[in-house]
């Protein structure tokens, strides 16, 4: 047994809460609910396993509370755990646990390993599949449905699914012209390459692009990603595309009369590499410069080009092409977002270190022998120096293994500038350190911060990003949004506190719309900054609030009519928002219009709170960061 010590994972359960990999129970039998626990941990592909602390109980709600309730008889417990984890599951788990004393009492510590991909998926032998399986989540343990044993099962092969034959595909789903494309990128970067001189099918079956069934050659899921037909992609990929959205200001807008704009990208991976890239270098805001030394002055775009193409690569490389979902590339006035279905099969913590984990081995080497992706793991790397270079935050990502997203951030703003000096200058009597400070602004910028968001900001340890996030917890500054180990920050009342300028009417200072973009991808405008402005605002966000007004109940449009700016009632927001998402889910911008507050406010002071609460919900709590996310009033609210 490793020489973690419950000490050790109770100080950590009381700093950061329970995680996917540490949880507390309070155990006087061995029962059920800590069985499912144990089978969760020994099936989550990539988790590791996990530990369990028996003799422990959450005290309350509140994150960190845990009071130690000791075990009577460990002994007894234990031989009980060991016993019905080898007989309890199809097979037998080899756990290892043991019984330490604490000052507050015995506690029992179990590390229960991650099973062999052969022995997946681990179910309880007595009862029927899917539901005797379980799986572990960010919120805990969760029942296996079908999609979720045939990713269990899918392991037992050794096979990766890029190098899988794809059914109802022929060869003739391939393009000549796909297969030169690599012959001129592989001869630019290795003009000797030996593979330069295999046929196109010889060439194929090398790269993993086919393979052999029945003696025939069948295309791979990698083979038609990479060179099939455009229609053939459409056909059996049908979310294989890039999705480019320009968005204007800092929020997903949902006024009809302030459209965002949309482009869809759909190729083979290395020409959608370069689409993509070429989609946002050609829409990102530009800045001119004159090196010393030159005459001529010339401009560069707000984020290093090998930054763009890199964060493209790695979202294309690196998803999960099971599902059916396309990456999605969002621009906001002030970052660049990028999201992917395929959680990081790497820990966040080590993301830039050397070494790489391949989720489609056969994508990565084809894109790496064509000069488009690092193999090494040093994307991450060098995106980060080249962030530090430019004067920008590095680039912050989040992985969530339960909903399989990955998403990464990337700041236009040149952190600690003058107008950021002057605007800490508020809290300077706090004493906040310079990483602190950069949290601020971070929250100021996105609207929201998490754990793994201030380790990539300040490159500290996770306990480090706790503490330092709970002192501006209790500073006011933000307030936390507990979710376990999908915890993150809003905006405190300090940091954002009601005034004339933040909690004024929505009205006085709309986003800008944007221009149309072009749906050629080398057509979009270079001009991307200066989108242009709606003379009519005004009168259009009212016509807009009167149409949604038009929709509602009398009595609940009579009290939304008699709303003013200032409200003295502090519950008259909650429950106007309790009763609109009762009768169909609103987006925030929506309820921004109707309620006569900007968004970010009203997101802040009042839905942030409510959701917490679980008065209301997400519209689709999977993907709490889609942009088109609405809230829905939870079924038992009263």
């Amino acid at each position: 047994m490793s020489q973690v010590t419950a000490q050790a994972l109770l100080d950590q359960l009381r700093q950061l809460d329970e995680s996917d990999r540490v949880e507390a129970k309070r155990a006087s039998a061995i029962g059920e609910s800590l069985l499912e626990t144990v089978c969760a941990f020994a099936n989550e592909p990539g988790l590791g396993g996990g530990w369990l602390l028996l003799g422990v109980e959450k005290a309350s709600d509140a994150p960190g509370d845990y009071r130690v309730t000791g075990i009577a008889d460990p002994d007894k417990l234990l031989n009980d755990l060991h016993s019905r984890c080898a007989n309890a599951f199809n097979v037998p788990l080899r756990i290892q646990a043991r019984a330490e004393a604490l000052d507050e009492g015995t506690v029992i510590l179990v590390e229960v390993p991650e099973a062999e991909p052969a022995s997946r998926p681990v179910y309880f032998a007595n009862k029927q599949l899917p539901r005797s399986a379980w799986r572990r989540g960010p919120s805990g343990d969760y029942r296996c449905n079908q999609d979720d044993l045939a990713e269990l099962y899918q392991g037992r092969s050794g096979q990766s699914y890029d190098a899988s034959v794809v059914s109802g595909a022929s060869l003739d789903d391939l393009d000549p012209d796909a297969v030169e494309h690599y012959r001129d990128a592989r001869r630019a970067v290795r003009p000797e390459a030996e593979e330069l001189n295999f046929s196109d099918e010889e060439l194929l079956e090398a790269l993993g692009a086919v393979a052999r069934q029945s003696g025939e050659l069948h295309p791979t899921v990698a083979g038609v990603l990479l060179f099939g037909r455009r229609g053939a992609l459409r056909r059996l990929f049908p979310a294989n595309r890039v999705d480019y959205v320009r968005i204007p200001g800092k929020e997903w807008i949902e006024d009809p009369h302030e459209r965002f704009t949309t482009l869809d990208l759909r190729d083979t991976l290395p020409r959608l590499i370069q689409r993509a890239t070429a989609a946002v270098l050609d829409d990102l805001p530009r800045a001119f410069q004159l090196p010393e030394g030159e005459i001529r002055r010339g401009e560069k775009t707000v984020l290093p080009d090998k930054v763009v193409r890199e964060a493209v690569v790695n979202a294309v490389m690196h998803r999960n092409y099971q599902r059916q979902q396309p990456i999605q590339l969002l621009r906001y006035s002030n970052r660049l977002e990028v999201h992917n279905p395929g959680y990081s099969l790497k820990a966040l913590e080590n993301l830039g270190e050397p070494g790489s984990q391949w989720r489609n081995p056969v994508i990565a080497s084809v894109l790496h022998e064509m000069g488009l992706a690092e193999t090494k793991g040093s994307g991450v790397r060098v995106m980060r120096r080249l962030m530090e270079e430019a004067g920008l935050s590095p680039p912050s990502f989040d992985s969530d293994r339960h909903n399989d997203q990955f998403s990464a951030t990337y700041l236009f703003h040149h952190f600690l500038s003058e107008e950021d000096i002057a605007w800490l200058g508020q809290f300077r009597h706090l004493g906040l350190g310079e990483d602190e400070q950069r949290a601020l602004i971070f929250v100021r910028e996105t609207g929201r911060i998490t754990n793994s968001d201030y380790r990539d900001l300040n490159r500290v340890d996770t306990l480090t990003a706790s503490q330092r996030l709970s002192r501006l917890r209790d500073l006011g500054l933000v307030e936390q949004v507990p979710r376990g180990p999908a915890t993150y920050y809003v905006p405190g009342e300090r940091l954002g506190s009601p005034t004339a300028e933040t909690e004024d009417d929505l009205f006085s200072g709309l986003p800008r719309e944007s221009e149309g973009l072009s749906q050629e991808s080398g057509a979009l405008s270079q001009e991307s900054g200066a989108l242009s402005q709606e003379s009519q605002r005004d009168e259009s966000v009212w016509a807009y609030r009167e149409q949604l007004l038009a929709e509602l109940p009398n009595e609940l449009r009579s009290e939304l009519e008699r709303i003013g700016q200032r409200s003295r009632d502090p519950k008259q927001m909650p429950k106007l928002i309790q009763a609109l998402c009762a009768l169909r889910p609103y987006g925030a911008r929506e309820l921004a219009v109707l309620l006569k507050r900007r968004q970010d406010y009203l997101h802040r002071q009042h839905i942030a709170p409510l959701l917490a609460e679980g008065v209301v919900q997400y519209q689709f709590p999977s993907e709490p960061n889609r942009p088109d996310q609405a809230y829905i009033a939870a079924e038992d609210w009263s």
